[in-house]
């Protein structure tokens, strides 16, 4: 049995996954996840998923984003102590961030594709639009947790592929919506 890779995050209505938390990620529209209404069961899934995460997996600009801030993090604490995977080819071991557990860089595809065969639990790929398209073009991907959220970005970095592709279906295995708007849906790839 293999791990499961799941991508997880909030999205755009267009499908735009750039910058939700403000604009200093890069988007011209970032932080437009704050622009809509905080209830706090509409994020009720990032709660979920601390239970289910085993080792979190980054592309090398959301690493370097995410892990200086989420070593201290009060609210991402239980992430401290799990491995971490970042998968670039441009990323020197000596820019990883200290103390926030153990760290590898992983230099392919095939590497994500062995580590997926080894034993464990869930891996939880956070943010990433570029790496996430990448694992899922490569057929990695097993599941998407996402928080689509009322908002149309028009451009940005998409979680979805654009290029030519076979057809990929999907399971929902579970959705639920929110007076705020927001959508969650999760999907399970058919494989």
């Amino acid at each position: 049995m293999s791990r499961e890779l799941v991508w997880t995050g909030f999205m755009s209505l267009d499908g735009v996954v750039d910058s939700p938390g403000g604009v200093e990620e890069g988007h011209r529209g970032g932080g437009w996840v704050l622009s809509t209404e905080f209830l706090p069961e509409a994020f009720a899934l990032k709660g979920e998923e601390l239970e289910e995460t085993t080792a979190l997996m980054f592309g090398r600009r959301s690493y370097e984003a995410f892990a200086p801030i989420w070593v201290g993090s009060e609210d991402h604490a239980a992430y401290k102590d799990l491995p971490k995977y970042v998968v670039s080819t441009s990323l020197d071991e000596h820019a990883l961030v200290d103390g926030w557990g153990p760290t590898e860089v992983l230099r392919s595809l095939d590497e994500v594709a062995a580590l997926k065969q080894g034993e464990g639990g869930a891996i939880f790929v956070h943010g990433s639009a570029g790496l996430a398209r990448a694992l899922a073009d490569a057929g990695l991907i097993d599941r998407y947790n996402l928080l689509v959220f009322p908002v149309l970005l028009g451009a940005g970095k998409r979680l979805f592929s654009t290029e030519d592709r076979s057809r990929q279906q999907l399971r929902l295995r579970e959705s639920e919506t929110y007076p705020n708007g927001v959508v969650k849906a999760v999907y399970e790839v058919i494989r």
